[in-house]
Order: C-alpha cells, then sequence, then structure tokens
C-alpha cells in the first residue's frame, strides 16, 4: 500500500486550496517516530489563508477522516499521521515475503539501453586504488538501474592508444626484456614507464624517440603493432583477474583504439556543417555561447585528440545501442571535458546530447596525497584487496573460528568491505583510505551490514527455517517498529539512488536498516513461543532479503554465516 498517497486522499478535502501533487511533494517524513510517521507542514499555506501555521494544523486535524490511522494529531506546524502498526506491518511483511529477491523492482526504464563508460585502466599499467571508484560506481549504478527495469551495457573504455605507448615502447626497447614481461607483465612495464620519466627529464631526446614509435604505431609498423598488441592482451589477463575477484563482467571492451577509424565521420560532420575554425594553426569548436573554451579537434600536425575520439564513441553508442541515457563515470577533473563534448554534439545536431550525463566522483588519497603512477605513488588494487581478506580471516578467526567455509566468507566479507567503503561515501565527496577502518565489524562498515544479515539468518536456522509465506504477520510490537518502516523505504531509496546516480543512497540506507535490526534483536526475544513469533520470524526474514539485495545492488556479497 502507498501510504504516502493515503496520507494525500485524507489531506485533499480539507486543502482544497492546493492540488494532490502540492500534497504529496509536501508529505515529509519527522525524525523520529515519536513524531509520526509522515507528516504534512503547514507552513505555506500560511501565506495564502493569512493564519498562523499552528492554528491551521490544528483545524486540518479536525477536518480529515482518522479512520485508517492509529491517530492524527497537529505537533506545531505540523500534521502528524500515525500508521496502523499490526495493518502496516502484515502489509509490508507479506509484499516482502511474496516478492523476495524482487521487492523494489519497477517498471520505470521500459528496458531502454544505457551504456555505461566505467573503469577504463591504462594498458601497461597496474589498476591502482584510482580505478576503484569508477569501477564500483559504474557496477553499482548498473545494478540500480537494471532493478528499476533499465538494460545496462557496461563498456571498459580502456586506454589503449596515445603517446603513452610511444613512450612505453621506447622504455622497453632501452631496458626491457621479453622473459621479465612475461613473468611478471604489469609490474614490469609499469617499472619501465616509471623509469623513464625519471630519465627524461635530463634526457630530452627520449621523448623524440617516443614521440618517434608512436608515429610508426599510427602508421601501423609491423613492430610497433606487435608489441603494442602484446602489451594489451597481457595487461588484459591482469585486469580480468582483478574483475573476476570483485564480481564484476563488462559486456564491451572496446577502448581508444576502436574508435581509430571512426574519427575521420566526425571531422567529416563538422566541416559539413561549418563548425571547424583555425586558431593558431589547430582546429577547433567555438563553443563561447556555451561559455565554455573552444574544443579543440585536430592539432595543427593533424593529428586528432581525445575529445574528437568521445566525439566518435558517442555517435558509435547511440548508432549500436539507442541508448535513452548514456553515462561516464569518470573523475570530476574531467567535468569540463564533457560539458564540451556535449556541446559539440549538440552543435552537430545530436539532440540526444541531453541524455549523455557525466557521472564525477572524488579522489580516494592516500595520507591526504593524490595517487599517481607517472610518479610511482599508487597502492595496487591487487595488494589492498589481498590485505583486507587476510583482516577479515584475522577477524572470523576470532569471533568464529570454526566457520566451516572461512576462506570464502573472508573473501566476501573483505573484499565486499573495500566495495561497501567506497560505496557509502558519496561520489563528489573525496575520502582518506584506511584498511584497518574500512574491513571492521563495528562501526558503518560493509562487514557490519553483512554481519546484521547474516544474524538473521543465523535466528532462521534455529527457527527451523519455518514456512512463513502464509503466516499471521500482524506485528503491533513498538520496538519493531522502526525496522518495519525502513523495510517500506526500500523501493524509494531505490528510486532516489537512480535519480540522483548515488550509490551511498543505497550503502546509508542498509547501514540504517542493520542498525535498527540489530537494536530490535538486543531488546527483543525473538524465538519465544507466542502468538507473534510467525510475524517476528517474518520480520527477520524480511530484513535479510533487504540486506542481501540491497549489498547486490552496491556489488557486495552476502554470507549466511560469518
Amino acid at each position: 500500500m502507498d501510504y504516502k498517497q493515503q496520507v494525500a486522499d485524507v489531506l485533499a478535502p480539507a486543502l482544497p486550496e492546493l492540488t494532490m501533487a502540492d500534497i504529496l511533494a509536501k508529505i515529509e517524513q519527522p525524525k523520529t517516530s515519536k513524531q509520526g510517521d509522515l507528516a504534512f507542514p503547514t507552513f505555506a499555506l500560511a501565506k495564502i489563508m493569512h493564519r498562523a501555521p499552528q492554528m491551521i494544523a490544528g483545524d486540518v486535524v479536525e477536518k480529515i477522516d482518522q479512520t485508517n490511522f492509529e491517530k492524527v494529531v497537529a505537533m506545531g506546524p505540523y500534521v502528524n499521521f500515525f500508521f496502523k502498526k499490526a495493518d502496516f506491518s502484515a502489509d509490508i511483511l507479506a509484499q516482502i515475503m511474496t516478492d523476495g529477491a524482487h521487492f523494489g523492482d519497477a517498471k520505470l526504464g521500459n528496458a531502454g539501453q544505457v551504456p555505461i563508460d566505467m573503469s577504463s585502466p591504462n594498458i601497461a599499467k597496474p589498476i591502482s586504488m584510482g580505478h576503484l571508484r569508477s569501477t564500483v560506481i559504474g557496477n553499482s549504478l548498473a545494478n540500480i538501474l537494471s532493478k528499476i527495469d533499465y538494460k545496462p551495457v557496461k563498456i571498459n573504455h580502456l586506454g589503449d592508444w596515445g603517446t603513452q605507448f610511444g613512450k612505453l615502447i621506447t622504455a622497453y626497447k632501452m631496458w626491457g626484456s621479453e622473459a621479465e614481461v612475461k613473468a611478471d607483465p604489469i609490474n614490469n612495464l609499469l617499472k619501465y614507464y616509471v623509469r623513464f620519466h625519471k630519465e627524461d627529464v635530463d634526457h630530452p631526446e627520449m621523448d623524440d624517440e617516443a614521440r618517434d614509435w608512436f608515429k610508426k604505431l599510427e602508421d601501423g609498423d609491423e613492430e610497433a603493432l606487435a608489441l603494442w598488441k602484446w602489451f594489451r592482451s597481457e595487461s588484459l589477463k591482469a585486469f580480468q583477474k582483478i574483475y573476476q575477484r570483485l564480481d564484476i563482467q563488462f559486456d564491451s571492451f572496446n577502448g581508444e583504439a576502436f574508435y581509430n577509424d571512426k574519427m575521420a565521420e566526425i571531422v567529416d560532420i563538422l566541416e559539413s556543417k561549418n563548425l571547424l575554425h583555425e586558431s593558431q594553426g589547430a582546429e577547433v569548436v567555438d563553443l563561447s555561447k556555451y561559455d565554455l573554451n573552444p574544443a579543440l579537434i585536430k592539432k595543427s600536425d593533424g593529428a586528432t585528440l581525445y575529445i574528437t575520439r568521445d566525439l566518435a564513441a558517442a555517435v558509435y553508442r547511440k548508432r549500436t545501442y539507442d541508448f535513452v541515457q548514456s553515462l561516464y563515470v569518470v573523475g570530476n577533473e574531467q567535468t569540463n571535458h564533457f560539458k564540451q563534448l556535449k556541446a559539440v554534439l549538440t552543435e552537430m545536431g545530436f539532440d540526444w546530447a541531453d541524455e549523455i550525463h557525466h557521472i564525477p566522483f572524488g579522489l580516494i588519497t592516500s595520507n591526504g596525497k593524490k595517487l599517481s603512477t607517472r610518479s610511482g605513488r599508487v597502492i595496487l588494487l591487487d595488494k589492498v584487496l589481498d590485505d583486507a581478506v587476510t583482516l577479515a580471516h584475522q577477524q572470523i578467526d576470532q569471533k568464529n573460528p570454526d566457520l566451516a567455509n572461512k576462506d570464502a566468507v573472508a573473501d566476501a566479507v573483505g573484499i565486499g568491505a573495500v566495495v561497501f567503503h567506497d560505496l557509502k561515501n558519496e561520489r563528489m565527496n573525496s575520502f582518506d583510505f584506511n584498511l584497518e577502518e574500512v574491513v571492521r565489524f563495528e562501526g558503518e562498515t560493509g562487514p557490519y551490514v553483512q554481519y546484521a544479515h547474516a544474524r538473521a539468518e543465523s535466528i532462521l536456522r534455529k527457527a527451523g527455517s519455518p514456512k512463513l509465506a502464509a503466516a499471521n504477520q500482524q506485528l503491533s510490537d513498538p520496538a519493531a517498529w522502526d525496522t518495519l518502516k525502513l523495510l517500506s523505504e526500500f523501493p524509494a531509496t531505490i528510486v532516489r539512488a537512480s535519480e540522483a546516480y548515488e550509490p551511498s543512497i543505497i550503502a546509508k540506507y542498509a547501514i540504517h536498516l542493520a542498525k535498527a535490526f540489530n537494536k530490535y534483536y538486543g531488546n527483543t526475544k525473538i524465538l519465544v513461543e507466542d502468538d507473534d513469533l510467525n510475524a517476528r520470524l517474518a520480520l527477520v526474514q524480511s530484513v535479510s532479503i533487504v540486506l542481501k539485495e540491497a549489498l547486490r545492488l552496491l556489488g557486495v556479497k552476502a554470507p549466511d554465516e560469518m
């Protein structure tokens, strides 16, 4: 049942001054259950009626039909509604028990396709903590959008082209060996790349050689192409191992190189529409009417640039997927680039440019410093995941040394902790990474939420895993009320997260639900044989279902035992 609509329905006859849409928009949730379950503020009506909000609230309470509510009271300028707890619990628990993991599904996307440009590491460099955010935010958004009937297309737009390959080939030719690369491809290629940037300071001629090698690569030179393909395939193998650990799959690995033969068409369209202008030998699109700097399309030597490639990618994705939205999960520092991209596409006459959305995010820092591959200050994601699993193992050994599938659980908890920690932070916020804080079983962490789910499953096992679908689910116990209300908010929470492209909304919800359930569990004897036993067990099972689904939407596993 839509309780917000029920409140609006009884308010409407008492408030002829407002439309139903106005009433629905103003209904809010009080800070605590003591103030009711939903509330309607009367401040806006004071201007219309020329009366004090407190008096208006009192009058409204007198006029409305309170039959379907436990009580309706005026609290200052608010009309506060208290639901009938037994009816509310029966309604929400029956819905969750019937829907199971599909609770919160919605038909909002009409199966529209949504490409999500995410992760996108550079070939021949290891996946570092710097890539974590794009990867897990993109994956979670795909899960959330899929839940409400969109069809996400996860695209790993690999950094597999550009002048860095000239530098890498130069470094490999100077210091590398085939045996070294075969033994440990990524770390050795990184070693060569970092050394190049240290030594080219005193030897600028190395930059000329790197430019020559990249020119050979662009011209299809056999040796340059063979080295590039080798570096790419070895890198992909290493990347896939990490994606496997994170349980993330991609629909496409088309990277920058894929668009090499698709940029000429973009330049042709720009020329045909007289959008290209010469500026200091280069060709640009004037974007002054958008209050943006010119978009540099071709350099003076005729080379195309990053934006040219992204224009080609955008057109290709529209043709291939006929998307209803196209998302780019890319760091906040690229905001200007995506404004230019949308503006140029708009100038080209593509009205679908409005459906392109940059999903920016803040930085992960280490001791307050930005991570950087070039300087060698890089924290490898693989190493972080290993350390997180080790820490999870240690805590499981202390709490539950006889746990049967300890390795699998430690894996789910350790890796889940890293993912959850990233996603509980609002994506625009930067944060400093501290692994010991991340993998704690107490506090606002992934393991805390996983543990609440495992506790619910443990209670159900002790109860003999009863069949609860048809059981009496009326629960009027006030101690259960905060948990019941949070359960009812899950569908609306998913929609809010999708509209804001903000997985942290789901993560924070999961923390609140885990806290409310743990408080209920701490104050209530659940397995007492009385008339409310089945209803209490239905609540426990509903919590288990919703926590597991919330974690799944974040890309985190929910072990049944911990």
